[in-house]
Order: structure tokens, then C-alpha cells, then sequence
């Protein structure tokens, strides 16, 4: 997709984060973007914001767990824009790290429900809409480095699956001649507030006991405020678009770690944690 401009972007998880980084990449390239999130005010504001300095935006309140809304999202956007050429499936929430075997089963069901659910959500509700176009399109699922690297508890267990399930879909449309096409998006460490998912952790998935012991907001938001910018990420993402790349890498520091795991699972070794590295 080399000519961005007047198209239609829709992005989960906009109110902020990756999702607003994306979303603001989208509008320098011309586009018309459908703000999706859980998180009103949040939406409300970055939409405001948008709109303040020209772009052309949609807001939508939603959450990507639950299929109803997703499909009412693309509806919404349909009625707005008329087409969809680009989705961003984009929404992820994070319960903390704690062993797997503690993690409740509301932790499991919200952290799948959103990450890779909400994925699954997005593909029903735009692909065949996309492929009925018969124009250009491109879907981005935002998967993470915890995808392509061993470790990650609950979380790391969603963004594989969204990295297997991204590559399924780029098969199923090449082999099938579809003109749709998939990137999958493994950021490493990112400025966002994914740390503080709890904030929007709805009720039917209540938490149940303390935070792991050492956890600590004020030590995770200095991590992260150490990560990349959000807007540069959404500036990549507009790259692998018009590239039509479907792995997308915020940088080199893990390329050996990824090689490192690939190669134990030729070898049928046993898997090692790799240690942290930079972005």
C-alpha cells in the first residue's frame, strides 16, 4: 500500500500507548483513522486532540474482548468511512508476571480475552469486509518480543499466539490470491502504561490476592519510560504497511536471542531464559 492518503485506518487500544503512536502516524499519512478503546476518557481526549490539529478521526468506545462490540466497531467505522484498509488490531493488557500456576483463571481469561481474543475479534469482524473491497489492505496484529522469546508467564503465552495466529492468516491470503495482507508487530520495551492495565481490568474478571512481592508501580514506570517513543513505533508500522513486511521489530537487541531459541528448538534442547537486553 503505497498511497496512505484518504484511506481508512482503524486501531484498537488508540486512547494511548502504541495505539495512539500508530494512530498519529496514520494521520501524517493522510489517513482518516477509527479510534478504538476501552478507556472513554482516555479516547476522548486523544480524539480531541487529534481533531484539534486537523485529522480527520473516529472514536469508538470498546472492548476487544467481547465480540459484540468489535462487531459493532466495524460497523461503526463502515457507516463513518464507507471501507477499511487498514486494521490495527492493537489492544493488550498485561496482569503482571507472577509464576503461571498462580495466575487465577479470571487473569488467564482477561489477558487471552484481550490479547489474543480481541485479535481474533478484529479478523472476523474487518477481513471479509477487506477482502469484499477487493482493494489494498493490511491488517497489523500487536503481538511483543515475549512472542518470539522464551518466558512471559500469561502474557508471553498470548503474544505467541498472536505471532502463530498473524502468520496463519498471511497464508491463508496468499495461498487463497486475497489482496489483503498481515504484519505482526513485536515491540520490546515501549513508553506506554501497559503496566498499569488494572486500571481498565473489567469486573467479571476480578483480581484476587497481593501483587507479586517486589513489584512496584513506581520502578515499572521508570522501565518503561526508559522504552521507545509510541509515535516511532507508529512510524514503523506505517514503513512495514507500505513495504508489505510482515515482521516488525523495534530494533536488533533480541535478533540473538531469537536466534538463540530457534536454534534449541533445531537442536531439541532444552529452552534457557535469555538474559535482558536493550531494546
Amino acid at each position: 500500500m503505497d498511497n496512505l492518503d484518504d484511506k481508512v485506518a482503524v486501531v484498537t487500544g488508540a486512547g494511548s500507548g502504541i495505539g495512539r503512536g500508530m494512530a498519529e502516524a496514520f494521520v501524517a499519512a493522510g489517513m482518516r483513522v477509527v479510534l478504538a478503546d476501552i478507556e472513554e476518557a482516555a479516547l476522548g481526549a486523544t480524539a480531541a486532540e487529534l481533531r484539534d490539529a486537523g485529522a480527520d478521526v473516529h472514536p469508538v468506545v470498546t472492548d476487544v474482548s467481547v465480540p459484540g462490540d468489535v462487531a459493532g466497531l466495524a460497523e461503526s467505522a463502515l457507516r463513518a468511512y464507507g471501507a477499511v484498509h487498514v486494521l490495527c488490531n492493537n489492544a493488550g493488557v498485561f496482569a503482571g508476571s507472577k509464576p503461571s500456576w498462580e495466575s487465577t483463571l479470571d487473569d488467564w481469561a482477561w489477558v487471552l480475552g484481550v490479547n489474543l481474543m480481541g485479535v481474533v475479534h478484529g479478523i472476523r469482524a474487518f477481513l471479509p469486509v477487506m477482502i469484499e473491497q477487493g482493494e489494498q489492505a493490511h491488517i497489523v496484529n500487536t503481538a511483543s518480543i515475549a512472542g518470539l522469546i522464551a518466558g512471559g508467564s500469561v502474557y508471553g503465552a498470548s503474544k505467541t499466539a498472536v505471532v502463530a495466529l498473524s502468520e496463519t492468516v498471511q497464508f491463508e491470503l496468499v495461498d487463497g490470491g486475497y489482496r489483503p495482507r498481515v504484519s505482526v508487530l513485536c515491540p520490546g520495551l515501549v513508553d506506554t502504561g501497559i503496566y498499569m492495565s488494572e486500571r481498565n481490568r473489567p469486573a467479571r474478571y476480578p483480581r484476587v490476592g497481593p501483587r507479586p512481592s517486589g513489584w512496584s508501580i513506581d520502578a515499572a514506570r521508570q522501565a518503561f519510560q526508559q522504552g521507545l517513543d509510541p509515535r516511532g513505533v507508529g512510524d514503523l508500522v506505517v514503513e512495514a504497511i507500505r513495504e508489505e513486511r510482515f515482521y516488525v521489530l523495534t530494533g536488533t537487541g533480541y535478533l540473538e536471542h531469537i536466534r538463540h531459541r530457534a536454534e534449541q528448538i533445531v537442536e531439541q534442547e532444552n529452552p534457557t531464559m535469555p538474559p535482558m537486553v536493550a531494546n
